[in-house]
This record gives C-alpha cells, sequence and structure tokens, in this order.
C-alpha cells in the first residue's frame, strides 16, 4: 500500500481517546516494539477495525507522533452513515489493543519547493498538520487553507491558528466566508513564484474536484499539484445498487455502507485493489452498461474520463438513481 514501505503489523495500545471537534475524535497509539523515529508529513497509519464480527482495514492520516515513532496521533471524524470504521474507532477506549502498521507513505511533503499552499478541507485538516509545522519549522514560504462547515467542527483550528498565524486562512461555511477555489488558483497564477508553487489539497471530493479544475484553468503545472483523500465522500448521497461482472458469472448488492470492491469480493471475484481511497487507479474497471447515474469518488481518473463514464474505481464509486427512477444497476466489463 505504502510506496516506500511494506506494511508492518504490530499490535497497537490505545493511550489517549479525547474530542477535539464535534464528531472527531483525538487518539493517540502506542505500537509494540522498537520503532524507526517519528512519522513523516503526509503519512498514515492503516488500522484493522471490527465490524459486525468480520474484521476490515481503515487508514487515518498521521497528526503527530512522539519522537521515537512508538505513539502515533490520529484523529477521525464520526459518520454514522458510513461503512463503519468510525464508529468503531469512536467506541476505542484508553487500553483497548488493535492491529496497527507502521505510518506508511502516500502523500509525502516534498522539500524545497519556491513556495506552498496547504488547502484542507473539514478532516482532511489531519493529513496537512504536521506538513504545515515542518514547513514553519523550515522557515519555509508556505499558507495553509482551512475550510469547514463551522468552527465547531474544525478540529485544531485554535492551535493551528496560533502557531501559523497570519500564515493561516480560515473559510467558515456558516459564516459567509466560504472558499473560493477559482479566486484561491488564480492568486497563485498571477504570482511571480507561480511555477515553483506546490499546492497540497485533503479533503471532500467536491472541494478537490474545485481545486483540480481551478488549477487547470490557470494552466499551473500539474505536477505540482497534489491529492490526498479519505475516499467515503461523494455527489451523492449513498444508495443501494446492484453490480454485475459478466465474465466472472457474478451479480450482487452493494449496500450504503459497503462498497462495490467489498461487495464482489464477497461474492468471489478476486479483484485488483491497492490504496482502497480512489487515489492508485489499480482498481479501474471498464463499464459495460449502467442504469443511474455513477458517483464518481475517486482522484484517479481524469474530469474527461468521469464525463464519459466508460471507466469507475470501485474501492469508492458508486451508482445512484437516475431521473427515469429505476434502480441503479452497473455492469462492468473485464478486459
Amino acid at each position: 500500500m505504502s510506496v516506500d514501505n511494506r506494511a508492518e503489523w504490530r499490535l497497537g495500545r490505545v493511550v489517549e481517546s479525547v474530542p477535539v471537534a464535534r464528531d472527531i475524535r483525538r487518539i493517540t497509539i502506542e505500537r509494540t516494539g522498537a520503532a524507526a523515529g517519528p512519522a513523516r508529513p503526509g503519512t498514515h497509519l492503516d488500522v484493522r477495525v471490527q465490524l459486525d464480527g468480520r474484521e476490515d482495514l481503515r487508514s487515518y492520516s498521521v497528526v503527530e507522533s512522539a519522537e521515537d515513532g512508538r505513539r502515533l496521533t490520529i484523529s477521525v471524524l464520526r459518520v454514522p452513515e458510513s461503512r463503519g470504521g468510525s464508529v468503531f474507532m469512536h467506541g476505542l477506549q484508553v487500553g483497548d489493543e488493535l492491529m496497527t502498521t507502521q505510518p506508511l507513505q502516500n502523500f509525502p511533503l516534498r522539500v524545497g519547493a519556491v513556495r506552498y499552499v496547504l488547502v484542507a478541507g473539514g478532516v482532511g485538516i489531519t493529513a496537512l498538520v504536521e506538513m504545515a509545522r515542518v514547513l514553519r519549522d523550515l522557515k519555509a514560504d508556505y499558507s495553509l487553507v482551512y475550510v469547514g462547515r463551522s468552527r465547531e467542527q474544525m478540529a485544531y483550528l485554535s492551535s493551528l491558528s496560533e502557531l501559523h498565524r497570519e500564515r493561516l486562512e480560515v473559510h467558515v461555511d456558516d459564516e459567509g466566508s466560504s472558499l473560493d477555489v477559482a479566486a484561491l488558483a488564480a492568486g497563485v497564477a498571477a504570482d511571480p513564484r507561480a511555477p515553483g508553487t506546490e499546492m497540497y489539497v485533503c479533503g471532500p471530493i467536491r472541494l478537490m474536484d474545485g481545486v483540480r479544475r481551478a488549477w487547470a484553468d490557470e494552466t499551473l503545472p500539474p505536477a505540482n499539484l497534489r491529492f490526498e483523500t479519505f475516499g467515503s465522500s461523494g455527489w451523492f448521497n449513498a444508495e443501494e445498487f446492484v453490480v454485475r461482472v459478466p465474465q466472472l458469472g457474478v451479480e450482487t448488492t452493494v449496500g450504503p455502507g459497503s462498497t462495490m470492491l467489498e461487495a464482489l469480493t464477497a461474492a468471489g471475484a478476486d479483484m485488483m485493489y491497492d490504496c482502497r481511497k480512489g487515489e492508485c487507479g489499480l482498481c479501474r474497471v471498464d463499464i459495460g452498461a449502467v442504469d443511474g447515474v455513477i458517483d464518481h469518488r475517486d482522484v484517479f481518473l481524469s474530469e474527461r474520463q468521469k464525463e464519459r463514464d466508460d471507466a469507475v474505481c470501485i474501492c469508492v464509486s458508486r451508482v445512484v438513481s437516475g431521473p427515469d427512477g429505476r434502480a441503479p444497476a452497473l455492469t462492468l466489463t473485464l478486459p
């Protein structure tokens, strides 16, 4: 799963679990055995969670770590309508044990850029807290843009304000100060340092799609825009739908709390996948037919590919009812 590490599973013990915003808990886990030092910016933990008697895997960004790397802190948003991992994590108590990996890296911070713009939406701030701290310590030229629905839902807002001061730009929807992504990208483009400016974005799919489109509209270097997603947000509310793979003789129902990948795997289909967050594209499958509307929740496919609706990342994307009201269904075509 990691770009530079193989997952090394070890037993972890919860040493702290406290609320840091509405529906967000800060959870510190101490892993057994030796560690290789503090976690690097942009890393995440994979943890094994128990859901209705079965084991599953979830990923959470590392917010901070101890100097020896044994204690690792994550923050988890409780989403009752999700697949259940966040509910499990919120139920953990001090002393509870669970299996975790070491910090894994899929969202590295490149040191040495002329300028940095970090953009966080909601709980996406967890992936950028350590990045911003490191850039501050390096005396880099950076700004941190933090977007939320309300201040009570914005974890670490007070400490970030104290640490980053004028470098922190806060946008709060219910205060009428929502982020204008077009203006943000235009501001980057208008700066003489634009060719060397890197933007790092983590948040819901609507924010990331908006930023990506605005970045492209300003013809800014595509390689300088980097994403991480938590993979659960979409354009529509999750609905039950049917997915078929005729070549495998498989047809199964995907519930609102499950994914196509999980449903197909449970039905006996051997599907390729890796990140399970809509980032790597390994689970991309061609679409044969669709009844309804594809809810593309990945950041791998381009806007043109999504408009064509000829492929889908089955680890996160879904189908919802179309205007005709027919039950949503999707037929996949394997190579």
